[in-house]
C-alpha cells in the first residue's frame, strides 16, 4: 500500500485553479487505488512550522555535529515533524500556483522547512550534494498554473521561475520521477478550454501513479 500526500500552496480554496485540479488527480487516485492513504496538506492551515532564529540555530548546530540547545530543540523537533511527514508519503502531489513569476512564499517556507541534512540532503566536499531520497521509488506530481505567463507569451508578461525552480528543488532531493499538468491559458487564452485540458491530463496521470 502506498501513501498519496498532496501538498497545496494556494490559500483560495475552491477559487483555486491548481487545486481543483489537483483534487480532480485526488479522485481519480482513490477511484485507481482504492487501498492507498491520502492525506492533505495544506501549506496555510497553521500546521507548517517558522524557520526562524531557533530552527536555523538548530540546522547549523545539526551541520556541525552539536546538539541543538535552548529554543533550538523545540524548533527542531517541529522541523523533524514536518520532515517525517514529507518523506512518510511515497507519492507526492504539489499544486503549485504562480505568484510574481516564481512560487507562493509559503512553499517556499515548506522548502527550507523540510530540506535537512542528513534527512533529504547530505553534503561532501568534493562530490557537492548529495540526494538523500533517490533510489527509494518515491514519485511527484506537480500541478502548474498561471494566468498572465504561459509558455507561448512573450517575456513582457512575466517569467517561468515556478516549475524552473521546483523542478531543480525536486532534483536535488532525488524525486527524478515528476510527472508535470500545466494549466496556462494567459489573459487572452481560452480559460476553459485550458482548464479542461489540465482536468483530464491529471484524471490520466493518476490512474497509473
Amino acid at each position: 500500500m502506498s501513501k498519496l500526500l498532496h501538498v497545496s500552496a494556494s490559500p483560495r480554496g475552491e477559487a483555486s485553479e491548481s487545486l481543483v485540479i489537483a483534487s480532480a488527480f485526488v479522485d481519480a487516485y482513490r477511484e485507481s487505488h482504492p487501498d492507498d492513504e491520502v492525506e492533505h496538506w495544506d501549506l496555510w492551515d497553521g500546521t507548517l512550522p517558522a524557520f526562524g532564529r531557533a530552527a536555523t540555530g538548530a540546522k547549523m548546530a545539526v551541520i556541525r555535529g552539536v546538539e541543538p540547545t535552548g529554543d533550538e530543540v523545540g524548533a527542531w523537533r517541529a522541523v523533524l515533524a514536518a520532515v517525517r511527514r514529507f518523506t512518510g508519503a511515497d507519492r507526492l502531489l504539489f499544486s503549485v500556483p504562480m505568484w510574481n513569476s516564481g512560487i507562493p512564499y509559503v512553499l517556499k517556507q515548506f522548502v527550507d522547512v523540510v530540506s535537512q541534512p542528513g534527512l533529504v540532503f547530505g553534503l561532501d566536499a568534493e562530490t557537492g550534494y548529495q540526494p538523500l531520497l533517490a533510489g527509494q521509488g518515491r514519485r511527484a506530481a506537480v500541478v502548474y498554473t498561471s494566468s498572465v505567463w504561459g509558455p507561448e507569451v512573450g517575456p513582457a508578461f512575466g517569467s517561468d521561475f515556478q516549475s524552473t525552480y521546483f523542478d531543480d528543488w525536486l532534483r536535488w532531493t532525488g524525486i527524478a520521477d515528476v510527472t508535470r499538468i500545466r494549466h496556462h491559458p494567459t489573459l487572452t487564452g481560452d480559460v476553459e478550454d485550458s482548464r479542461q485540458s489540465a482536468l483530464a491530463a491529471a484524471r490520466e496521470a493518476a490512474k497509473t501513479f
